[in-house]
């Protein structure tokens, strides 16, 4: 069923799958040889969602390889070595401006993102995840049951990102006049491009001079590539299924012009930096992912990292 902007999900449909699919590349990742990152929470959460295609791929039993296009740049048995980059780079944003004085953080649209549980914070630390309350719900009660603490004051948001999630923040202890860490991982690329806009605009209202932002981009793309990638992902929707799990991945996005996320930025007064997934790979020793000539992969994806001056 393709989006709406009143549709809903929870982490075995739609979008919300997609935040499982990357809770088991994390998982993948911490039980590689010789881990970049260390997320002790991602398995256990997978499993509890309970989706068979996911913890298959997880235990071993799911060749990723067998379920990917050949053609696609974006494929599965990318994904383990693209979210550990990954998630180094988002951790290490936090951490960064946790040592810069910065006690509050937002994670938006956090699914089942456990850096409050396994993060380092510093003891005065308020952490704020924004996500629908079925995947709040979900993720509370799992980690509780797990015997899981946070290891900051966690402020939970079950609020859709299409609501008026500003005022929800601030009724829950969020305090404009602070400097805030936020980051939007995962993100973009399910907003349409006018709310992507909105998004940033009501963050830099938000934000107290010395924020600090971290998104995830993909870059735009030409409307011969876009053409092509709508039959990649119809390609990749059907092998998915022959593997068990009906996930239409043509549906779960918003197609049109987007607004340049640095430059945006910029006429809000944020001073940017962006580094491409093959730069975060290869800063962090890991394996490059193929990019093609004709279509923009995973490895073409830009993560910036942004400071709002006075």
């Amino acid at each position: 069923m393709p989006r709406t902007d009143h549709d809903s999900w929870d982490l075995a449909t739609s979008v919300g799958s997609t935040a499982t699919m990357v809770a088991a590349a994390r998982a993948i990742a911490t039980k590689a040889d010789d881990p970049l990152i260390d997320d002790r929470f991602a398995e256990p959460l997978v499993r509890a969602v309970g989706v068979d295609f996911f913890t298959r791929w997880v235990d071993g039993d799911l060749a990723a390889a067998d379920v990917d296009d050949h053609e696609s740049g974006w494929k599965l048995e990318h994904m383990p070595l693209a979210m550990a980059a990954r998630t180094r780079f988002f951790d290490a944003f936090f951490l960064d401006a946790a040592k810069a004085g910065i006690r509050q953080a937002v994670i938006l649209a956090s699914g089942l993102d456990a850096r409050a549980y396994r993060l380092p914070w510093p003891a005065d630390m308020t952490v704020f995840e924004i996500d629908q309350p079925e995947v709040i719900e979900f993720k509370t009660t799992t980690l509780a049951e797990l015997g899981a603490a946070p290891q900051a004051d966690l402020r939970t948001v079950a609020i859709d990102l299409r609501r008026d999630w500003p005022t929800a923040l601030v009724d829950a202890g969020f305090d404009k006049s602070r400097p805030t860490a936020w980051i939007a991982e995962g993100l973009l690329g399910y907003l349409p491009p006018e709310a992507q806009d909105r998004l940033l605009d009501n963050i830099s209202a938000l934000s107290a001079e010395g924020s600090r932002l971290a998104v995830e981009a993909i870059p735009d793309r030409p409307q011969q590539d876009v053409e092509k990638a709508r039959e990649m992902m119809r390609r990749a929707t059907a092998k998915w299924r022959d593997h068990g799990f009906e996930l239409d991945w043509e549906e779960l996005g918003f197609e049109g012009e987007r607004n340049d996320v640095a430059d945006y930025l910029k006429n809000l007064g944020w001073r940017t930096v962006g580094k491409q997934m093959s730069e975060l790979l290869a800063g962090s020793g890991l394996a490059a992912i193929p990019q093609t000539n004709d279509s923009v992969s995973v490895a073409d994806t830009i993560y910036y990292s942004s400071v709002l001056d006075g």
